[in-house]
């Protein structure tokens, strides 16, 4: 079992949770991240001033999958986030020893 954690443009989250819906991934959790990378920071305009921010608002996607179905994910996200521009973000694929779903008590494969 693996975890893959993408960090993703906010603007391309509907496209990729679409494209992750198409091939069956119907579970994953997400949450607001802030990161600094080769962009820098960005412009962002309020009430017709712009202001320079320190930081990138982006996406975390966190995916739960079966080790055969890692590489499907991973291009699935690629193609729906990607934008051609800096910034576009990263995917992480980490080893899972142990899964338990609460509800039930399963575990591991049946828990995903």
């Amino acid at each position: 079992m693996k975890k893959i954690e993408a960090v993703i443009r906010l603007s391309r989250f509907d496209k990729v949770r679409d494209a992750l819906a198409k091939i069956g991934v119907r579970f994953f959790t997400m949450k607001e991240v802030n990161g600094f990378g080769l962009q820098g920071g960005e412009k962002i305009s309020y009430r017709g001033n712009i202001y320079d921010s320190d930081y990138i608002a982006r996406l975390q996607l966190d995916i739960y999958v079966d080790t055969d179905k890692v590489d499907e994910v991973t291009k699935t996200i690629m193609e729906a986030a990607r934008t051609g521009e800096v910034g576009d973000g990263k995917i992480a694929v980490l080893s899972i020893d142990h899964i338990v779903r609460i509800r039930t008590g399963e575990t591991n494969t049946d828990a995903i």
